[in-house]
């Protein structure tokens, strides 16, 4: 259902933990990201936050769409704790953060 990889999910927790060093490498990899893949960024970190369920990703995703006002690196960075509700949206969505963010080290 999602076309966001993890890897790049995995990238972007790493970079957020490290947001004083890899804030601009954060916002350059969202940036490159395309319309679908950052809604789908927003809408993980929801659920990892618990706004959503995890079964109820598409209103996640939906909602995302329909409500972006402020650019994605913006609102991410802006969001207190935000590479924790990633990773923990990850696990919610079935999906292991760890072994993601294996890959990118």
């Amino acid at each position: 259902m999602l076309t966001i990889s993890p890897r790049k999910v995995a990238q972007i927790i790493l970079m957020g933990h490290e947001l004083q060093r890899a804030e601009g490498e954060l916002r350059g990899l969202v940036a490159g990201l395309n319309e679908d893949e950052q809604v789908e960024l927003v809408a993980i970190m929801w659920v990892g936050r618990g706004s959503f369920e995890a079964e109820d990703l598409a209103d996640a995703l939906e909602t995302a769409r329909t409500e972006a006002t402020t650019p994605t690196a913006d609102y991410l960075i802006g969001t207190p704790h935000f590479s924790d509700h990633l990773e923990a949206g990850l696990e919610a969505l079935g999906i292991d953060p760890t072994d993601a963010e294996d890959d990118v080290l």
